[in-house]
């Protein structure tokens, strides 16, 4: 017999994890799109009508078929874990201008083609952001637009001073059906908190509006990476200050809750 407590160390990227994840919360969901229209503030839905965009690091395809939805005139989406590119296949498939591609956001080769290109909650969880950035500064046509949100310290400290040390040093490390497991422990009191309280903060607020398994997907989403920076404002603007952009600026979303940056090559 053996006692004591076997723990399984998983090495998995955060790619392939986030892949578990896209597979497992496939399914577009209406409150995507205001989720969307949060990370894209102060944009709006019109801006996107007939634009070329280059989704980088498109998950499941939920951003690029809103922007579809809205008008986008077409769409290349790319991901570098097969389970996301498929389920992204399966949900944009209803748009004939649409394609999703498996490539590495370093290694993409596509110059000055795009009239937008877009990444969302991607670039904080890459070892190299600024490479990856400027790869797809390059993809976009003279005059076009960078848009990309990442997570904020400012507002997130409690995150960065109590989940982070968990999700570094233990979740990051568990196989997946466990973390999805432990991740109950902390998705239901958070649910049943912010459906008491409809708040208070705009993004708990925002939080209370939606569906338990999408909660849920949230939290489990914060829990597995094994790299997730919260930046600073001051080092987002020395990150996009080396950057091949004519113009650039920093934006706090609606919810309060990360930073929107917007740029012109």
């Amino acid at each position: 017999m053996f006692s004591g407590i076997i723990i399984f160390i998983n090495n998995m990227s955060s790619t392939e994890r986030f892949g578990f994840e896209w597979n497992k919360y496939s399914t577009i969901d209406k409150k995507y799109e205001d989720q969307l229209k949060n990370w894209i503030s102060p944009l709006v839905p019109e801006y996107f009508k007939s634009l070329s965009i280059l989704d980088a690091g498109c998950g499941m395809g939920r951003n690029s078929y809103w922007m579809l939805k809205w008008g986008a005139g077409s769409a290349t989406a790319f991901d570098f874990d097969q389970r996301s590119v498929e389920a992204a296949k399966k949900n944009l498939a209803e748009f004939s201008t649409a394609q999703v591609l498996y490539k590495s956001i370093y290694e993409i080769d596509w110059r000055e083609e795009f009239d937008l290109a877009f990444s969302i909650g991607v670039i904080h969880h890459l070892a190299d952001p600024e490479r990856a950035l400027k790869n797809l500064v390059a993809a976009l046509k003279p005059g076009g637009t960078l848009l990309v949100w990442v997570y904020s310290y400012e507002g997130n400290e409690w995150i960065v001073k109590y989940i982070n040390p968990i999700r570094k040093n233990i979740t990051s490390k568990l196989p997946l059906g466990a973390v999805h497991f432990l991740s109950y422990f902390c998705s239901i009191p958070l649910w049943l908190f912010v459906k008491i309280l409809r708040g208070p903060s705009a993004y708990l607020k925002q939080l209370s509006t939606f569906k338990f398994y999408h909660l849920h997907s949230i939290v489990f989403d914060q829990l597995i990476p094994d790299v997730a920076n919260y930046w600073k404002k001051s080092e987002i603007d020395a990150l996009f200050s080396k950057l091949n952009l004519s113009e650039f600026n920093i934006y706090l979303p609606p919810n309060h809750s990360g930073w929107t940056i917007i740029g012109k090559k």
